[in-house]
C-alpha cells in the first residue's frame, strides 16, 4: 500500500487493485507543484469526495473526465458532480459500504459543514463525511474535515482501524493536540498521518503536538508526492 499526500486534504491511495483519489485538489493548491498534477492523478480508478467545499471538489469533474475515474461520495454531492459531467460512481450515505475490486469503502460521520457556491449562492450538497477504507488486510480511518466527535468512539470500536489519516490543521478542523487526544481516546492506531495543515498560514505548520500526544504511535508527517509505504 502507498499513501501519497497531494497536499491539504488530498490523497492518492494505492491499495489492492485500486488507485483511489480522495478529495483531489490540484488547481490553486499552494503546495502541489503544477508539474506534478498529471502524476498525482495518473491511473486513478476511483475518486472519493468527503464534502462539498471548493478545496475538496473544485477539480473533481475535470479529473474524472480526464482519467475516467468514477466519483463516489454523499448521495446529493455525488449526483450533483455527475450532473456536471463527472463519471457516475456510487452515491451512498453514512453507514453504507461500496466495493471497488479488492477494496471496500464505508462512509462514516464527520462533524463539519458541506456546501458549494453555485451562481454566487451557497448550495447544500449533503452531509460531510469520512471514510473507512479496507484492503490488503489493513483498515484506514480517513476522518475528512472534522472536529472531535463522539462518533469516533463507535468507529474505533467497530472498525478497529490501524491507520489514521486525520485532519489536524486547526481553525477549520481539529488541531494537532485535539487530533492526538481523539486518537488516544477512541482508537488504537499503529500509524497516524496528519492532513489539512501547512496549506495556509492560519493552519498549523507541523505535527509536533500530534506526535507528542501519541507516544508509541508512528506519526508520519507526509511530504507532497512522496509515497508512504505501509
Amino acid at each position: 500500500m502507498n499513501i501519497i499526500w497531494l497536499g491539504h486534504g488530498s490523497f492518492r491511495i494505492e491499495i489492492g487493485d485500486q488507485i483511489l483519489l480522495v478529495d483531489p485538489w490540484l488547481n490553486g493548491n499552494p503546495v502541489l507543484p503544477e508539474d506534478q498534477h498529471d502524476a498525482a492523478i495518473e491511473g486513478a480508478t476511483q475518486m472519493l469526495i468527503t464534502h462539498g467545499h471548493f478545496d475538496h471538489t473544485a477539480d473533481a469533474v475535470a479529473i474524472s473526465q480526464k482519467t475516467g475515474a468514477p466519483v463516489s461520495g454523499m448521495y446529493e454531492l455525488a449526483n450533483w458532480l455527475t450532473a456536471q459531467g463527472a463519471v457516475e460512481g456510487a452515491g451512498f450515505n453514512k453507514g453504507g459500504t461500496v466495493t471497488f475490486g479488492d477494496v471496500s469503502v464505508t462512509m462514516v460521520p464527520a462533524s463539519h459543514s458541506s456546501s458549494m457556491m453555485v451562481d454566487d449562492k451557497p448550495m447544500y450538497v449533503g452531509c460531510e463525511s469520512g471514510f473507512v477504507i479496507k484492503g490488503e488486510g489493513r483498515t484506514i480511518y480517513l476522518s475528512g474535515d472534522t472536529a472531535i466527535m463522539a462518533d469516533m468512539d463507535w468507529i474505533g470500536a467497530y472498525f478497529k482501524p490501524d491507520i489514521g489519516i486525520l485532519s489536524a490543521g486547526g481553525h477549520f478542523t481539529m488541531d494537532m493536540a485535539q487530533a492526538a487526544w481523539a486518537a488516544k481516546r477512541y482508537f488504537d492506531f499503529k500509524t497516524v498521518i496528519p492532513c489539512h495543515y501547512r496549506t495556509f498560514p492560519l493552519l498549523e505548520q507541523d505535527a509536533t503536538a500530534l506526535a507528542a500526544g501519541l507516544p508509541g504511535v508512528d506519526v508520519i508527517e507526509p511530504q507532497v508526492m512522496q509515497p508512504i509505504a505501509l
